[in-house]
């Protein structure tokens, strides 16, 4: 039995020897032949990722904001007639707080060769952005009379200048009335003793529900989203997603948590402020210019701009 236990563990072996080695050419071979599959596969997934790039993962969100939401030339236009109807002169020394890449202060420093233009904004790396893609086109002549400052709005109030603006509704980030107040008091100090204050507030009884509006812009669309609207506080949360012709998105490229004050809260509060004077500008929807105004019919959607004196 020792024998053949001997001969059968030899005829093992040599199977197994035998086996062991055709398995390992075949192991092999399918090893050989899977490493020249995987390359390929790679190659194929490279390509493939390529092929795959959308238009969403190329956009930048900045440059989008732009060309969908900002239009500075009206909005520097507006501010300079409706500060010389009030002061009779041109307005030269401007402050956009709430700034972002400081699109707006550009245009300002732009439309005359004297004015001069300050942004300021709590965001680093937005400030770099316009430093590098708003400012740094522009000629050394209007570059050098932009001052970017990183800093709170509730804290800048040097240098003085004629005019400024908190545009975009940015200022509703402040949802009490002491911080809000607190604003307006420091927009009032950093302003020149014949200085107006400049900001926009929209409305209106689709205002306060949620929805999402879309809108065509060059060759993609823009999408304003009112996610929530809590009637107690007032609070809303608002969302702009961008969607592109070859189906790819960006959700919630920017997104807003508000207060939406009403105009009497925020003339008010302008008054309390030190401002002498509270005009409302109404957008009309027949007409191409706003108009300064004390009554108007509620609408769906209604835009203003509030202008404060000193």
């Amino acid at each position: 039995m020792a024998k053949a236990k001997k001969q059968g563990k030899d005829k093992r072996d040599r199977k197994d020897k035998q086996g062991g080695k055709d398995k390992r050419k075949g192991e092999d071979k399918r090893k050989g032949k899977g490493k020249r599959k995987g390359g390929k596969e790679k190659r194929i997934k490279r390509k493939r990722a390529k092929r795959k790039r959308t238009r969403a993962s190329r956009a930048d969100p900045f440059e989008l904001y732009l060309q969908s939401v900002q239009d500075p030339q009206p909005e520097v236009g507006f501010m300079s007639r409706v500060y010389r109807g009030m002061r009779g002169r041109k307005p030269m020394q401007f402050r956009e707080d709430f700034c972002a890449t400081a699109y707006l202060a550009t245009h300002w420093a732009k439309s005359n060769s004297r004015r001069t233009a300050i942004g300021v904004d709590l965001d680093g790396p937005t400030l770099d952005w316009g430093r590098k893609h708003i400012i740094g086109r522009e000629k050394p002549s209007v570059a050098k009379r932009i001052q970017l400052i990183q800093a709170n709005v509730l804290e800048v109030v040097e240098p003085k200048v004629d005019i400024c603006c908190a545009f975009n509704f940015s200022y509703c980030i402040f949802k009490t009335r002491e911080l809000l107040g607190r604003y307006f008091r420091t927009a009032y100090e950093g302003l020149a003793d014949d200085g107006v204050f400049f900001c926009e507030l929209f409305g209106g009884t689709e205002a306060i529900i949620e929805l999402k509006e879309a809108r065509k812009v060059r060759d993609y669309t823009y999408i304003w989203e009112q996610e929530k609207f809590n009637p107690i506080t007032r609070e809303i949360l608002c969302h702009i997603h961008f969607r592109f012709p070859d189906g790819s998105k960006i959700r919630r490229a920017f997104t807003y948590d508000w207060r939406l004050w009403t105009i009497p809260e925020v003339r008010e509060l302008l008054l309390e402020a030190g401002f002498s004077q509270v005009d409302i500008w109404w957008d009309p929807v027949d007409e191409d210019d706003y108009r300064r105004t004390t009554e108007e019919e509620n609408q769906e959607g209604w835009l203003v701009y509030i202008v404060a004196g000193k």
